[in-house]
């Protein structure tokens, strides 16, 4: 479609669902007021019909919605269905307003039908039935009062602590069970000329030949889905405060903390424990905050996962967009707080060694958001999500070389390969490797701390190494940057840092690559896994018998794959 024609039937849509007095107006959050309650749900079933689908499916449009909101809604859906569409709605306690503006009405009880007809002759059928609407009740609620057996519950169980008191009535429900009454109303439904009609209608339609309807889904080019996402992510995550703003806010203000305690770190001896201390704090707990952008990727997930089964684009463009536009917020948070420390610090000089650090810490903090969101694929709760992330993060940290030195950890496991895919271990050792002056010589062993971290091989390398420092006393040869990397923190120096770096990038990729096929796992066995357990408990509460007839082709679970796959043979 050209940009104009996309542009027109944006505009008719909003005109169609009643928004021109908010079409500029954000749809708000939790720092954000917005629009209102019914104007959310008008735009929810407008991103429906902006595709012009000729079936819609809605579930309870009306709920949490006052009696203004919900007329609204029902005439705005009323006026869709008068416009060549079939719309299809569960309804959550219409008033008499709402109710009267439904053309059919469709009821069950325990999956059994009870009345299917016009909404205006279901007056007419309970009468019937022996079930007469009383004065002044609402039809809506006198039909669910009818054919609801958790009524008979609430009855019993006040009448049981006797808060319940009986006064002489008319109406036949005090008269019989709802499940007497639900029994007399599927008999007489299946008798009634309702029933005829219906069951005719259905022959009539199913002699009707056509042609297989098209599955739908996005005309776009994958580029041009890629590029739209992008700049949707990159327009809501500069308007959520709470997706980096804030954690800009706080990385900040933690850098700061850690410029002022390691304020002017220097060379002296001591300055060997404060430099591997302040690394691994950065490098290990401050990538550990990124964490706090879970919930964030949780709302992305339930998005793409409605998007997704309306085929408006794949996955491979959403994890792409979803890396693209999260890069330059994470350049901007890593940039600015690793600037604050480096400089504050004074770790090593030199435009490399600031660049490098930058660099490591950027990676690390995206390596978190690629874990958590390949964590967000599976685990949809935000709290438990959270859990689960903190749980990985504190494994890696064990094993990253600070809290025990490398030659130290056991080997089955911890060290292979545990230490290997954690990238703390990777970050710090990339971090104190430098300029080598292989003229200096080797001194002997001396009494320096072996509690000292080694988590972050890479930082350790690019800050110590080339560096001098004081030993304990005066008259003792000063110590090198590379005799601490090897003999204190046990690291490779023949490794070049920018292998450590590279390792890190790729552990990005990795996990990436890992929420991708997440998200294609969870499309074929979610649906496996839920429809298993309901054919499960039917075959229970059937005794053992699978009695369901189910209609042809939902036999076994449907997965998302599979439609697509069905679709494009035919």
């Amino acid at each position: 479609m050209a940009w104009r024609d996309k542009r027109a039937l944006v505009e008719s849509t909003i005109i169609e669902m009643g928004l021109q007095d908010c079409a500029d107006t954000v749809i708000g959050n939790w720092h954000l007021r917005g629009i209102s309650g019914g104007e959310k749900r008008r735009v929810s079933i407008a991103l429906e019909i902006l595709m012009r689908p000729r079936l819609l499916f809605l579930d309870e449009p009306t709920s949490g919605l006052d009696s203004a909101s919900a007329f609204f809604v029902t005439q705005t859906l009323r006026g869709l269905s008068r416009d060549g569409r079939t719309v299809i709605a569960s309804i959550h306690q219409p008033s008499s307003e709402v109710f009267e503006l439904f053309d059919r009405l469709y009821l069950l009880s325990g999956g059994k039908t009870v009345y299917f007809g016009l909404a205006s002759e279901a007056y007419e059928f309970f009468a019937q039935a022996g079930f007469p609407c009383p004065a002044l009740r609402n039809p809506s609620d006198h039909f669910l009062r009818c054919i609801n057996s958790d009524f008979d519950k609430v009855k019993a169980t006040l009448k049981g602590s006797m808060k319940l008191r009986f006064e002489a009535s008319d109406d036949p429900l005090e008269k019989v069970t709802t499940a007497e009454a639900i029994r007399a109303l599927t008999d007489y439904y299946r008798t009634s000329q309702y029933c005829y009609a219906a069951n005719e209608k259905v022959e009539e339609m199913s002699k009707v030949k056509g042609t297989v309807l098209d599955s739908g889904g996005s005309q776009a080019s994958f580029f041009m889905q890629t590029f739209m996402l992008t700049k949707r992510s990159f327009v809501n995550m500069s308007r959520d405060f709470g997706y980096y703003w804030l954690r800009l806010v706080i990385y900040v203000l933690v850098t700061v903390c850690i410029g002022t305690i390691y304020l002017n770190v220097g060379t002296g001896y001591n300055s060997i424990l404060a430099r591997g201390a302040c690394a691994s704090f950065v490098f290990g707990f401050v990538t550990f905050m990124s964490i706090g952008g879970f919930p964030s990727f949780v709302e992305d997930m339930k998005v793409f996962q409605r998007e997704r089964l309306n085929g408006h684009y794949g996955v491979t463009a959403f994890v792409i967009s979803n890396t693209i536009s999260a890069m330059p917020f994470l350049i901007l948070i890593t940039f600015i707080s690793g600037t604050i420390c480096y400089f504050m610090v004074r770790l090593h000089p030199g435009f490399m060694h600031y660049l490098f650090f930058v660099l490591c810490l950027y990676a690390s903090v995206t390596v978190v958001e690629s874990l958590m969101m390949a964590i967000a694929s599976v685990v949809p709760n935000f709290l438990m999500g959270i859990i689960i992330g903190a749980g990985i993060q504190g494994i890696f940290m064990l094993v990253s070389g600070y809290f025990r030195l490398p030659n130290d950890i056991p080997k089955p496991v911890w060290r292979y390969p545990m230490s290997y895919i954690s990238f703390h271990f990777w970050a710090l050792q990339v971090q104190f490797l430098c300029r080598m002056n292989k003229k200096q010589t080797r001194l002997p062993a001396l009494p320096l701390n072996k509690k000292l971290l080694w988590s972050l091989q890479g930082q350790y390398q690019n800050d110590l190494r080339g560096l001098m420092f004081d030993n304990q006393t005066p008259d003792l040869p000063q110590i090198p940057g590379e005799y601490v990397l090897e003999y204190v923190f046990q690291i490779t120096v023949t490794r070049s840092k920018w292998i450590n770096l590279s390792v890190i990038f790729s552990m990005i990729i990795a996990y990436r690559i890992i929420f991708f096929l997440m998200i294609k796992i969870n499309e074929d066995l979610t649906p496996w896994v839920r429809g298993y357990l309901a054919r499960k408990r039917m075959k229970q509460k059937n005794g053992g018998q699978n009695t369901t007839v189910a209609p042809y082709g939902l036999t076994q679970s449907p997965s998302l794959r599979a439609y697509v796959a069905d679709n494009s043979k035919r």
